[in-house]
């Protein structure tokens, strides 16, 4: 059976494709800028839902007007391609999936996407249309079969990247008779329930000092200055410092949980919700649950793995383990706690709805699987 993968890789273009892809990167975001101008209007005004063939339309006879003319001096692929990630960001706006689809801006990340049509890939060579050379990939590891897309980004710290997206085999590991329920917090990043805790790593305070001098810095630049400019490429590499450590560590620490356990079960968590929270908002951003359980998802059915979440509702701090009562209210101070309903002392709150956590996730899945 095979998937599709992404593999992501730096590169660095030289003068001429960094140029061309300024140049691309600002059609792409004028189309998109564009098109979802047309769209909101044509609804709020004559109450007219746009799709993607009229969009389609739109974008063609915006290529043929005097003023933006220069649409023409880039690939048209990676123009089309932007309108059908538009008219997918709707369906999940429609949905409830998502939020309105909002306008882009130059001083965020730019990315564009190149169908096989518009990029050759020979002999581990990449070529983008309308580009003369190949790119300078940093190759991390060979891909394992040929790209069907590539979406060419740059972000706000000004590097470059190339995600590949393959249709490779699927490869199970080996099946293993251990099963773990995950539990997820501020003080631990999580605590396992066969008793394994891993502490928040707290990126964002080990970079506090650096991120908020550098933002004392671009508060004093004049707007529009080029040392503004600088100071906030600053600011932006080290955001992206943060993300990179962050990011780094979740895929280490998920890939350790997917190798060892055949069976997973996590929380299900409304983060959205939970960052309204204003005075756990930073802290609850910072540690990444939602990528965190993302990448177990993911990673869980590439390896055949399961992976179940429970519903969030569930009281697995304040349930018993043991006679199963349930305590009326549990702070978040309180650490420890006794069951009165067996009269078990000491009971670890986080390890207990680790437990707790899994024998609800294996339960689940055995009524499934009845």
């Amino acid at each position: 059976m095979k998937t599709e993968r992404a593999f992501k890789y730096r590169f660095y273009p030289t003068p001429e494709q960094a140029t061309l892809l300024a140049r691309t990167f600002g059609c792409v975001r004028f189309v998109w800028n564009a098109v979802l101008r047309y769209r909101t209007d044509a609804f709020y005004q004559r109450q007219e839902k746009i799709g993607y063939n009229d969009a389609s339309a739109f974008l063609t006879q915006l290529k043929k007007q005097p003023d933006t003319a220069f649409l023409a001096d880039v690939s048209s692929v990676p123009l089309q391609q932007c309108l059908r990630h538009q008219q997918m960001a709707f369906k999940h706006f429609f949905a409830k999936r998502a939020r309105y689809p909002s306008f882009k801006s130059k001083k965020h990340r730019q990315s564009a996407t190149f169908a096989s049509s518009a990029f050759s890939y020979r002999d581990g060579l990449i070529t983008l249309a309308k580009c003369s050379e190949p790119l300078t990939i940093r190759w991390s590891r060979d891909l394992p079969a040929p790209p069907s897309s590539v979406t060419v980004s740059k972000d706000a710290a000004g590097r470059y990247f190339i995600s590949c997206l393959c249709k490779v085999d699927t490869d199970a590991l080996p099946i293993t008779p251990k099963m773990v329920g995950i539990d997820l917090g501020l003080k631990d990043l999580l605590v396992t329930s066969d008793g394994m805790r891993v502490n928040n790593p707290r990126h964002t305070a080990r970079y506090a000092r650096k991120l908020a001098r550098a933002q004392r810095q671009l508060s004093r630049k004049q707007k529009g200055s080029n040392n503004r400019a600088k100071a906030r490429l600053t600011v932006a590499k080290c955001h992206a410092k943060i993300a990179d450590t962050r990011l780094d560590h979740l895929h280490k620490l998920t890939r350790q949980i997917v190798n060892e356990n055949q069976v997973i079960a996590a929380e299900s968590l409304q983060v959205k919700n939970m960052v309204k929270n204003r005075p756990l908002s930073k802290a609850i951003s910072d540690v990444g649950w939602g990528e965190l359980v993302r990448q177990l998802d993911y990673k869980a059915a590439w390896a055949g793995r399961q992976f179940v979440q429970i519903d969030r509702w569930y009281p697995s701090s304040k349930r018993c383990l043991g006679c199963g009562y349930v305590m009326a209210s549990l702070p978040l101070n309180v650490r420890t706690w006794d069951c009165p309903g067996c009269g078990t002392q000491g009971i670890d709150r986080d390890l207990n709805a680790a437990r707790n956590i899994l024998q609800a996730g294996t339960a689940l899945l055995a009524g499934a699987e009845s």
